[in-house]
């Protein structure tokens, strides 16, 4: 993999791209990561998942985003479509974690109000390293609430709909400032509408997907254009790996 912008380098070592991706210290912090196609679909195939967009350079970038990170934040509906499973570091990765002192993986917080399909016996929650957060709403079915704290901590966030803003309190009181969100467009719209991502790490794929797909951020309230930075670029295998900072860190 090599970097084209600011400065352009090879970078050799796996403790290099994570030194790239390193979070600001003392500060909590939300960046969200996303594939594209070249012409603009995040997904790809007749199951919509970004999968088909993928390739061994983006795999190894979201490792590494992994690897930083004190929680994943992902949507209900993209853990279903993207067939979510346990995270499991690579070894390089996992030895960053040890000496940071953090747990072997992230904790992986999923976004649902209604707790619909989201089976506790899955993989993802029975087979993950560290307990998972469910991040809810008051009117979920307590039946559903009380067979996923079994195996996860299940905290509402919000009445009918899970607000955002709550939720990523929820976790920073927690200790989990540094914020990994993977999606879906939906939950993506609405933390850029309630102005809390502070960063956006975009793939772009070199594959056309075609019409009729959707974007990687959708139903933003808030029309108004958000300013951006550019980071950096690194390119691998005809891949580019854009990384914006939004917010204060855009001026």
């Amino acid at each position: 993999m090599r970097a084209l912008f600011p400065q352009p380098a090879d970078l050799a070592h796996a403790v290099e791209l994570l030194d790239v991706y390193g979070y600001p210290a003392g500060r909590r912090w939300l960046r969200a990561n996303v594939v594209a196609s070249a012409d603009g679909a995040s997904a790809a195939g007749p199951a919509g998942s970004s999968r088909g967009l993928s390739g061994t350079a983006d795999r190894r970038v979201l490792g590494a985003l992994r690897a930083l990170a004190d929680v994943l934040i992902v949507g209900a509906e993209t853990v279903r479509v993207e067939r979510y499973r346990p995270v499991r570091p690579r070894a390089e990765n996992a030895a960053v974690r040890r000496a940071a002192g953090k747990p072997p993986a992230p904790t992986v917080a999923v976004v649902s109000g209604s707790l619909d399909g989201l089976d506790p016996t899955t993989p993802l929650f029975a087979g993950a390293l560290v307990r998972g957060i469910v991040l809810t709403t008051e009117q979920a079915p307590p039946d559903r609430c009380d067979a996923l704290r079994e195996v996860a901590d299940v905290v509402v966030a919000g009445e009918r709909r899970v607000d955002v803003v709550r939720a990523c309190d929820a976790l920073a009181e927690r200790g989990l400032d540094r914020m990994l969100c993977e999606g879906g467009p939906r939950l993506l719209g609405q933390l850029l509408t309630a102005g809390l991502l502070d960063e956006l790490c975009l793939t772009v794929s070199p594959l056309l997907a075609g019409g009729g797909t959707t974007r990687v951020i959708t139903g933003a309230a808030d029309a108004a254009v958000r300013p951006a930075r550019l980071a950096h670029v690194l390119e691998e295998d005809g891949f580019l790996f854009l990384r914006y900072l939004l917010g204060a860190g855009a001026a």
